[in-house]
């Protein structure tokens, strides 16, 4: 899939009791980098204040030496922004933080509360004012308008009335505490370092900073850090877990382990071999769109016997926004991100794995380029996922149904539009044959069934949200 039809959520990391706490964290969301690009931010507690920088961009690109030492102390969160709820300013960039009766906090989300606007207008009436558009920033004010007791309780009175999906890091002076939705849609980590705990959205952010892997966050438990140590909780339960299955397929990085230590990569492989199980055709040569495609083109190469080579490069320098040339280009906005090997491809034909259709647009484009750019024979399509019928409300940035082409049209009419000579699509059912435990995964991206209900089960309401 080519970047811009589905989007990566957020990331967040959080380090509780070492010196280097903002360093660390910094080097955390370096890792987390492809879940937002965005905007990213820091803040670090010095036991008696606490310290925020954030901004608009790339991690390396907001964070010197000089900016890192505003941000000393030995706690410290940090969050990676994609926009999935709330525009694309400064102001919402996050980690949010506030002060109340309590003392002052920060907050940092990956995820979606479903029902936002709900709560929102809620606590508008109540004299609640907002300064950003973030979902976020509604489990701000839920916590400093609760009549609950202590601030834990506070805490776990809020995210009771929370519905979506949440892995939440909260910064106070003195501790850190993370809390996990009690479906697990998005994944959440604890490692350990130098004695020093650590909490990320992906085991990749524990492998850059020599950390050690310990467990996940278990779905509903809330940890509270500070200087006694650990405290588990299980404030939150769900009928059923539902774990984005759609981590495996596209967001998570290929060395990350998530959802109880399942790799990416290997699943990524597992996910090739069975699609190579259910398509047939003859051909020369497996290429991948890169990067995500390219675990399970390997997986399918291998199970078909085929040889695998790189036949689409990506240039890894893309900016935010291109000068178009004013002498129009064939496929400008396809070429400048991948081009094809000819020599490879030449009068071959070649069967192209990608993790997904959205739109077709793209899809459409690189096979054009194949067969003009490329010189291939014959372009055979296989989709190492099945098709996208569903819009997500969980934290991922999905067009609307309307504009998911699956949802609409059968692989037939998909394969004339992107002009393939073949298109295959992984089964839900061998998808879920090679996920352990699928019952506990949310596949409603690709069968319409939302584990979590939506403000009065309108799921028309929903999608006019997501506009």
């Amino acid at each position: 899939m080519l970047f811009h039809d589905i989007h990566e959520e957020c990331g967040v990391f959080g380090v509780y009791g070492h010196p280097e706490a903002a360093n660390l964290t910094y080097l955390g969301l370096y890792a987390l980098q492809h879940r937002g690009q965005e905007g990213a931010g820091i803040c670090s507690s010095d036991g008696r204040h606490l310290h925020l920088d954030k901004s608009m961009g790339l991690v390396a690109d907001i964070f010197s030496e000089k900016r890192l030492k505003k941000l000393p102390g030995h706690i410290a969160i940090g969050h990676n922004r994609y926009s999935t709820a709330g525009s694309s300013v400064l102001k919402n960039v996050q980690p949010i933080m506030a002060n109340f009766a309590l003392g002052p906090l920060a907050i940092a989300h990956n995820g979606n509360l479903v029902n936002a606007p709900e709560l929102r207008e809620e606590l508008e009436k109540e004299g609640a004012i907002f300064q950003s558009t973030s979902d976020s920033e509604v489990i701000v004010h839920l916590i400093a308008h609760s009549k609950a007791g202590d601030f834990y309780d506070r805490v776990i009175h809020s995210v009771r009335q929370v519905s979506g999906a949440f892995s939440l890091l909260i910064l106070r002076e003195k501790e850190l505490i993370a809390v996990r939705d009690a479906y697990g849609v998005r994944p959440l980590s604890l490692g350990q370092i130098d004695g020093a705990y650590v909490i990320a959205s992906e085991t990749c952010a524990f492998d850059l900073i020599g950390a050690t892997y310990i467990r996940d966050v278990e779905p509903g438990e809330m940890l509270i850090i500070d200087e006694a140590g650990i405290k588990s909780m299980q404030p939150l339960t769900a009928s059923r877990h539902a774990s984005c299955i759609f981590e495996f397929i596209y967001f998570s990085r290929p060395d990350s382990y998530i959802f109880g230590g399942q790799n990416v990569n290997e699943m990524r492989k597992k996910f090739g071999a069975q699609l190579s199980r259910e398509s047939d055709v003859d051909a020369d040569l497996v290429i991948a769109v890169p990067d995500s495609g390219v675990p399970a083109a390997i997986g399918f190469a291998e199970e078909s016997k085929l040889p695998f080579d790189f036949g689409l490069i990506r240039n890894h320098y893309i900016g935010r926004t291109f000068i178009e040339p004013k002498q129009s280009i064939r496929h400008f906005g396809v070429k400048i991100k991948l081009n094809p090997v000819r020599k490879l491809l030449e009068g071959k034909r070649i069967i192209v794995i990608d993790d997904s259709i959205v739109r077709g647009t793209t899809s459409k484009k690189i096979v054009k380029m194949l067969r003009e750019g490329g010189g291939a024979k014959e372009v055979h399509i296989r989709i190492s996922s099945p098709p996208t019928v569903g819009p997500c409300f969980y934290g991922i940035d999905t067009p609307t149904r309307q504009e998911l082409i699956a949802s609409s049209h059968n692989a037939e009419e998909i394969r004339r539009y992107i002009t393939a000579d073949t298109l295959v699509y992984l089964s839900l059912e061998g998808l879920k044959r090679i996920v352990p435990m699928s019952h506990n995964y949310c596949t409603a991206c690709f069968d319409n069934n939302y584990p979590i209900s939506f403000p009065g089960e309108h799921l028309e309401q929903m999608e006019l949200f997501l506009k």
